[in-house]
């Protein structure tokens, strides 16, 4: 291989670049540049979803990724899939993208990729396991289908008020934001606070193990914690569907 000076051999450069150190962040991840991969894939994702569901309608493609207690007890895929399909209106759509635009690139670059797809995926999947948790199974509730990227948005919600915190910043207005949209959750019609509620929750905890935990163990505790917590998830709604 051709070198400013001399020539080296391609195996003594793999070589070098294999132990050359590898830069860090705050929080244990691998310093990239470039673009925030995940975030903008999922962004994708959900407007590829719903020019879909614009041409498709509600009995076409959202049926078909929409989530209801009923629907996910028979086919739990869409525990995950009605994340990222919306309601027909465009402010539903554009205020969950612009949130996670906003907060998205900064966790990610933080957590590193894999622990913020965690992060992501396991809040929607909170969401819905709260929904499960607070349906009626002979009510109306357990038929209502629900749509939408809120409950993994509040997931990230409540873990960026973590790491805010844990890296000595202002998290006040965080809190603000997260008690307004918590509140309108309660307040508007046809909103499901339920999977706004477990979103929230799951994220804060993943985010607090994510933020806090040892820096010579993060990456065991890391996983092992988030192993748990999908454990835990599945097996709340299991056992909700084992009473209904």
């Amino acid at each position: 291989m051709p070198a400013s000076v001399g020539v080296q051999c391609v195996d003594c450069v793999r070589e070098a670049q294999r132990n050359a150190p590898v830069h860090r962040t705050a929080l244990g991840a691998p310093l990239r540049g470039g673009r925030p991969v995940v975030t903008w894939t999922i962004i994708g994702l959900c407007l590829a979803s719903y020019v879909l569901q614009l041409a498709m309608g509600w009995g076409g493609w959202t049926s078909r990724l929409a989530f209801s207690p009923a629907l996910g007890e028979i086919e739990p895929w869409r525990f995950v899939t009605a994340a990222f399909v919306h309601s027909t209106s465009f402010f539903h759509i554009a205020l969950n993208m612009y949130a996670l635009w906003i907060v998205g690139p900064y966790l990610e670059n933080l957590l590193g990729r894999v622990r913020f797809t965690a992060l992501y995926l396991l809040s929607a999947i909170g969401g819905q396991v709260a929904v499960v948790l607070l349906a009626d199974p002979s009510g109306a509730s357990w038929f209502t289908g629900t749509v939408g990227a809120s409950g993994a948005v509040f997931g990230l919600f409540g873990a960026i008020f973590v790491v805010m915190r844990k890296m000595g910043q202002e998290a006040r207005g965080m809190l603000v934001i997260i008690g307004l949209n918590l509140v309108v959750g309660f307040v508007v019609p046809n909103i499901s606070w339920q999977g706004h509620l477990g979103g929230l929750v799951t994220g804060t905890v993943l985010g607090a193990v994510y933020a806090y935990a040892p820096r010579e163990r993060r990456t065991v505790v890391s996983v092992l914690v988030t192993v748990v917590v999908a454990v835990v998830l599945v097996g709340a709604a299991l056992l909700r569907y084992s009473q209904a």
